[in-house]
């Protein structure tokens, strides 16, 4: 998965402005940056949910703005605001998803380590911000996705949960996915990620390995330091 040189503005702002980075197969990559700094419709345009102005997304190979239903098959997305239909429950929604897909994650096992089975059955709209955010990560990662993209996986959970969410990030990396985490936590990113791409207004500022970016400074002065000069 790549970006090169990629651009998207809404009216006069620039929102991505020539941001160039890669994630790889079994290696968790996080991006950082504040607010405003262009992580989301950089996440947008790899979904294909967003058309770039300019310069190149590849995901699988493939430009995902015009991919097919067997590209997005293999792809895993969690959105920002989950992107769930409130009216649903989440086991049957769950159950639904999985037969959307010929090898799909044994559901149960899923549900019960992220605790969606002790609300299976609650309307989405009556969920807790923290029980949305489970549900719509076990719908990113039902399908066994060989990318996935999660956006603030974590955000909103307790600490036993956390740790929980982290563990399975991990673990999709390690069986050999592409997983890319936007998140604002520097723990999070100490704690999972194989690469981190720091991005302010538009642009990537840093990209490494953590062992890389944290050589001299930690990851969280490092941020400051470079995204402040961005701004």
């Amino acid at each position: 998965m790549s970006v090169r040189d990629l651009h998207r503005s809404f009216g006069s702002v620039r929102a991505v402005d020539g941001a160039s980075w890669e994630a790889h197969s079994g290696q968790v990559t996080a991006v950082l940056g504040p607010n405003g700094a262009g992580k989301t419709t950089t996440m947008e345009i790899l979904e294909g949910l967003r058309q770039a102005d300019s310069g190149e997304a590849r995901v699988l190979g493939t430009d995902p703005w015009q991919a097919s239903p067997d590209h997005r098959a293999r792809v895993g997305v969690m959105l920002q605001d989950g992107g769930l239909p409130n009216g649903a429950k989440p086991l049957p929604l769950l159950t639904h998803l999985a037969r959307m897909y010929a090898a799909p994650a044994d559901l149960p096992a899923l549900a019960e380590r992220l605790g969606i089975d002790r609300f299976a059955g609650t309307p989405v709209r009556r969920l807790s911000g923290g029980q949305r955010q489970r549900v719509a990560l076990a719908a990113a990662v039902i399908g066994r996705p060989e990318v996935a993209f999660l956006d603030e996986p974590s955000a909103g959970l307790d600490p036993h949960a956390r740790l929980d969410v982290w563990e399975l990030i991990r673990e999709s990396a390690d069986s050999g996915a592409a997983v890319v985490v936007t998140t604002h936590s520097f723990e999070e990113a100490q704690r999972i990620a194989d690469r981190v791409v720091i991005m302010g207004r538009g642009s990537v500022v840093a990209d490494g390995t953590l062992a890389e970016l944290t050589a001299r400074d930690t990851l969280e002065n490092l941020f400051f330091a470079l995204t402040r000069s961005a701004r």
